[in-house]
């Protein structure tokens, strides 16, 4: 990976015009489409398969007048007054009859009128439908009346000039009433959607990153290109997001995350590219270069860095939960973004500023020279305070993150209501009046549904089930027990005694589901408990139901790709404990602030109580992929270090100071972007901002640069331990870009333009069949013969010569190519063929040479024996310039297939798992 990203720094920064141009030109399309084909953003949250989303699509079919959004005007007499009082009551009625011939409207219920009956209805059933309703809409005091306006559409869709005339309403209404009454117009249809553009506080955080950059680099350019990439990024990103909104529904939390970790990411895989290309510059190294060499260095820890983001994001949709996977997949798209711009238009943006960033780097070598800047001298002593007593800094660690963690026993976890809107909003006035008058059982209604279709008296099998719902424990009210027009469904309306977000609630819902096999039983009714609380509690649920399964993912995975990429088994485990200290924390800060209340005024928290269903796994999912950035980055230094040759010690000191100040730098940044969201953020968005922000901060500062060094300090040696036998299995993922250093150590050599060189190469498989110490020359159009018994290591040797198996030690290079960082390039040039098997030896070999190889491998050519098909393949050779590569047990089986006056080596093998390979 490595060597491509060299290639595509070098050609992004001599192509910056074409590029800077590319970019500017997916900015404007990408933002045509938007403008043009854009769409809105949806409010609510649903989950299919529930019981509670079941029941409301089977409403929307077989009930519409109640699948729709609802308003609810809120009437409050003065003191001494009672809204059954004939002047309140007439001015309800002339209400109602107006709200009634609004277009948009479908029905709408009188508090204070029963329920109307045709003409010549039998007392006996009039009986039974004045049990249906009661007057529950009504407070205990009298004193206040909820009038309650079904809508045709849903929340989303409502239109604003509806409102607007529901609004008009509740003022004539006021007017009607006596002088001190209140009307609150809110209810459902008015839950505002979520503004995820910028405010002053967002600005701030920008103006905080622009201070930690140019106390990095001194100089406002430099500091300057961090921020233009990400703004970049994350205008096309949100203009993307927008553009499929006309497409797909996505929620208004989506973009807000999206654009949050876009400047966050942006921001920090940009710095990473350009403190390794100042760094550089500093060293003398000529700008081209330099550029292409921090591409494919730090870039190549940028690539690791996002996808690690990507996968964990894109990784909530296994829990099947469509909404988190738009979100997941909406931020996702933003980091990748990120990921892309820093690898292209980076690259591309330092070209046109070299000029300037050459003063830069001057001026940070004239610092240097003078014995080292203040940053550096500072982490120094600040890696030689926490290494020189390690247990204690583990033991403080523990203690102070342990201590953070213990807010988040008191987390709970709800979906939004109009609880969660900001104060001075008509959906939270209205709620808040409502509990105030009413009780706040009433802000979160439950609606049981049913079949009803085989009774024959629907009106009575209805009161028998709103007397059945009374009678449960928690129920404050039954106003409402209807049957649909066809007497096909049925609703119950029941009002909980505790609030909606409750713990309460949530148990009534489930004993009310409890009581559905009695009912069936008793009534041949098959219930089901639906509407916005219920779903709410279903959703809240299946989020924390999978939870579990989601962070030991996010565990497998980490432990995995840490131990590819560090070939440690104590390093992964490290930073794997470390990540879930940090996401304790994060947890903890979350609770004290929404659950606990504390600081909840300079926050901004509009409602101290439950936090977002969804905060948890998604905190999970994004503070991962950030954890594993500051992980990489950091150790990974420490890793070049100490394979270097660097004791433990001096390795963990040495790597720390070389990027103990990047990531510092990053993570304040991180630290401020996030926290700008918190105190005038979205209200989804501001428990996930705040933890992020405390999650950073924990793992940039305690984790990461003092656990880290202290346990690296404490393992010594054994921290870079790995078997053997896993070391061979796993991938390699180079995220230091040490294949390119190699590549480029090596580019002069062995300077005499041969096709095969090879020097001390060894391969050991850890069984038969290996070799060590070859020494080889080959030029172009030579033919090398390996010879020797089977397992003696000729195959081996012949296939690492084709680039399909890779050395474990010495240094090699074929047409060209550095192995094994180029062994794709290898392959594509090296054709290989083996003969054991082979039925027609000589089509074989013209097929592959037809192919024009640069170098043509045949591994057991022996096994043809045939005399005539031999010299069949040296004809078809000796036509051919191709450079060739042969295995066999003797050499002189095999001269009949060979031109003679081009075999210039004959190297032979001796059986064992290390044979010795000689030059014939």
């Amino acid at each position: 990976m490595s060597s491509l990203l060299y290639r595509l720094g070098r050609w992004a920064y001599r192509a910056r015009r074409l590029v800077l141009a590319v970019w500017v030109g997916v900015l404007v399309v990408v933002g045509a489409g938007a403008g043009l084909l854009g769409g809105s953003f949806a409010t609510g949250f649903s989950i299919p398969g529930t019981e509670s989303q079941d029941a409301l699509d089977t409403l929307s079919h077989n009930f519409p007048q109640v699948s729709g959004s609802s308003a609810q005007i809120v009437v409050v007499v003065p003191d001494g007054a009672k809204v059954r009082d004939a002047g309140p009551e007439k001015a309800v009625a002339r209400s109602v009859d107006s709200l009634e011939g609004l277009d948009g409207v479908s029905a709408v219920a009188n508090p204070l009128v029963p329920i109307s009956l045709p003409e010549g209805t039998p007392p006996e059933q009039a009986e039974e439908a004045a049990s249906l309703s009661d007057d529950s809409n009504v407070s205990d005091s009298g004193q206040a009346a909820i009038i309650t306006v079904q809508l045709d559409d849903p929340t989303e869709e409502v239109p604003a000039s509806l409102r607007d005339q529901l609004v008009k309403a509740g003022e004539s209404l006021r007017d009607d009433l006596p002088a001190g009454s209140t009307v609150q117009v809110g209810g459902e249809a008015f839950t505002e959607q979520s503004d995820f553009g910028f405010s002053l506080t967002e600005v701030i955080g920008l103006v905080v990153a622009m201070i930690v950059l140019f106390a990095m680099f001194r100089s406002f350019v430099a500091a300057g290109l961090p921020l233009l990439t990400a703004g970049i990024g994350v205008m096309l990103t949100m203009a993307g997001v927008q553009f499929a909104t006309g497409f797909a529904d996505i929620t208004s939390t989506a973009p807000a995350l999206a654009l949050m970790l876009g400047l966050a990411v942006g921001i920090d895989y940009t710095l990473f590219v350009l403190s390794r290309h100042v760094g550089q510059l500093r060293d003398g190294m000529d700008p081209e270069e330099s550029v292409a060499r921090a591409v494919a260095t730090a870039g190549s820890a940028v690539v690791f860095a996002g996808l690690t983001v990507i996968i964990a994001l894109v990784g909530l949709s296994v829990v099947n939960i469509p909404f988190l996977t738009v979100m997941g997949v909406v931020a996702a798209l933003g980091v990748a973004v990120a990921v892309l711009i820093c690898l292209t238009l980076t690259p591309a943006l330092l070209g046109f500023a070299s000029p300037l960033l050459l003063r830069v780097a001057a001026k940070a070598g004239s610092s240097a020279t003078k014995g080292g800047t203040v940053g550096s001298r500072v982490l120094d002593a600040w890696v030689r305070a926490v290494t020189r007593w390690p247990v204690v800094t583990i033991a403080a660690v523990v203690v102070v993150v342990g201590l953070m963690t213990l807010p988040a026993l008191s987390l709970r976890l709800a979906l939004p209501d109009a609880g969660s809107q900001a104060k001075g909003t008509a959906a939270r006035d209205s709620y808040d009046l409502i509990a105030q008058e009413f009780g706040p059982g009433f802000n979160g209604p439950l609606l049981i549904t049913g079949s009803i279709v085989t009774s024959d008296d629907p009106l009575g099998l209805m009161a028998d089930l709103k007397k059945e719902l009374a009678a449960v424990d928690g129920v404050k009210a039954v106003p409402l027990a209807t049957p649909n027009e066809d007497a096909t469904t049925g609703i119950v309306q029941v009002i909980p005694d505790s609030a909606p977000d409750s713990d309460q609630t949530r148990e009534l819902v489930q004993r009310i589901r409890d009581l559905e096999p009695t009912l069936q039983e008793k009534y041949g009714v098959q219930i089901a408990v639906t509407g916005l609380t219920a779903a709410g509690i279903d959703v809240s649920g299946l989020l924390g139901d999978a939870l579990l399964p989601f962070l030991v993912l996010i565990i497998g995975l980490s432990l995995v790709l840490l131990t590819m990429v560090f070939r440690s088994i104590w390093v992964p485990v490290k930073a794997t404990l470390g990540f879930l200290f940090s996401i304790g924390a994060a947890f903890g800060a979350v609770s004290a602030v929404f659950s606990w209340g504390w600081f909840s005024g300079p926050l901004h928290v509009v409602q101290v109580g439950p936090v977002i269903s969804f905060m948890p796994i998604l905190l999970i999912g994004v503070l991962f992929g950030l954890a594993m950035d500051y992980e990489v980055f950091l150790v990974s230094r420490i890793r070049e270090e100490y394979v270097h040759g660097a004791s433990a010690t001096e390795a963990i000191r040495k790597g720390f100071r070389d990027s103990g100040q990047v990531v510092s730098a990053a993570a304040a940044i991180m630290i401020s972007v996030f926290a700008a969201f918190v105190p005038h953020g979205d209200a989804n968005i501001k428990p996930i901002a705040l933890g992020l922000t405390v999650g950073v901060l924990v793992d940039a500062f305690i984790v990461r640069m003092v656990l880290v060094p202290a346990v690296l300090q404490l393992l010594g040696d054994r921290a870079w331990w790995i078997p053997r036998w896993l070391d061979r299995r796993l991938p390699s993922f180079d995220v230091e870009g040490e294949g390119v250093t190699r590549e480029l150590a090596l580019a002069e050599w062995p300077g005499d333009g041969s096709a095969i060189a090879a020097s001390a190469l060894g391969f050991q498989p850890g069984g038969a069949g290996g070799y060590r110490d070859v020494d080889l020359t080959v030029m172009a159009g030579e033919i090398l013969v390996i010879e020797g018994e089977h397992h003696s290591g000729k195959s081996a040797l012949a296939y690492t010569l084709a680039g399909r198996v890779q050395p474990s030690t010495g240094r090699l290079r074929v047409a060209g190519y550095v192995l094994p960082q180029r062994s794709a390039a290898v392959r594509s040039r090296v054709g290989l063929l083996g003969m054991s098997d082979e039925s027609d030896p000589a089509g074989t070999v013209r097929w592959a040479l037809s192919e024009r190889p640069q170098i043509l491998v045949i591994d057991d050519l022996d096994d043809v024996t045939d005399p005539a098909v031999q010299r069949a393949v040296q004809a078809l050779l000796d036509q051919s310039p191709v450079t060739l590569v042969v295995t066999c047990v003797q050499a002189e089986s095999i001269e009949q297939a060979l031109p003679p006056d081009r075999v210039t080596h004959v190297h032979r093998t001796s059986a064992g798992t290390h044979a010795k390979v000689e030059v014939g």
